[in-house]
């Protein structure tokens, strides 16, 4: 069997309808289990007190803010080469979504930073790149709705998807690129000594899991709403041409 099969709108609708209950499922809990361990059952922090426990909405925020558009960037290639509309409706779907966790990152950074760094905003390298990728969302959003062609709005919308895909990489890893910049180094990393300690390190690992399931979820479930949207314009126009 061929992944390419899952780009048939008939057969992807089947197969989103099983997992979808599955998926909302383990959202749920993983959601549930990370927030309230989070949040209620580990220690303030010795130099940050309570504040430090915006981590559990932060980072997993922001790091789903950045990987909604990779993969946003993903389905636009596939749609370029391959021209499978499922895909150019996936990444349609993803933008909101990535908007929306664009969104929590910044106002949650606002949040834990005004009373570590004394300020609610700094030109950060970090913060400055993650402000225009917010900004490439919105582009892309509205993009999508001032074309009506569906087919020419997915050509160019996956050509700023490309383009904005240089300041999802910065976002990235803006910290590693330049020294100098409020925003602290990576809170999970492969060096042990970057990572926070493992009592905040367990809780936002199940976070993290969350947040990637509840955009999985809500990409499956908006993706679905387009290509019902796109079947019902299809009949419309049918019925005018008759």
């Amino acid at each position: 069997m061929s992944i390419w099969e899952y780009a048939n709108p008939k057969k992807f609708m089947q197969t989103s309808a099983r997992a979808l209950p599955l998926v909302v499922g383990l959202t749920v809990c993983l959601l549930l289990v990370g927030l309230v361990w989070g949040f209620f059952f580990t220690p303030d922090d010795y130099k940050q007190g309570s504040t430090v426990k915006i981590i559990y909405l932060h980072v997993p925020a922001a790091m789903m803010a950045i990987n909604a558009w990779v993969m946003m960037l993903v389905t636009s290639l596939i749609w370029i080469v391959r021209r499978h509309h499922v895909s150019a409706l996936a990444a349609k779907a993803a933008a909101p979504v990535g908007l929306t966790f664009t969104l929590i990152a910044l106002v949650t950074g606002a949040l834990w930073g005004e009373p570590m760094w004394g300020t609610w905003w700094a030109w950060d390298p970090r913060l400055t790149s993650f402000l225009i990728l917010c900004l490439f969302y919105l582009g892309y959003i509205a993009l999508w709705s001032a074309i009506e062609n569906p087919d020419t709005a997915a050509d160019l919308t996956a050509i700023l998807c490309l383009v904005g895909s240089v300041f999802a990489v910065l976002s990235r890893y803006a910290v590693n690129f330049w020294n100098q910049g409020l925003h602290q180094g990576a809170s999970l990393s492969l060096d042990k000594k970057e990572n926070v300690s493992d009592v905040f390190w367990l809780p936002l690992v199940v976070c993290i899991a969350g947040f990637v399931l509840l955009f999985v979820t809500l990409v499956l479930m908006r993706t679905r709403t387009e290509i019902r949207a796109r079947r019902l314009a299809a009949l419309l126009a049918r019925e005018r041409v008759a």
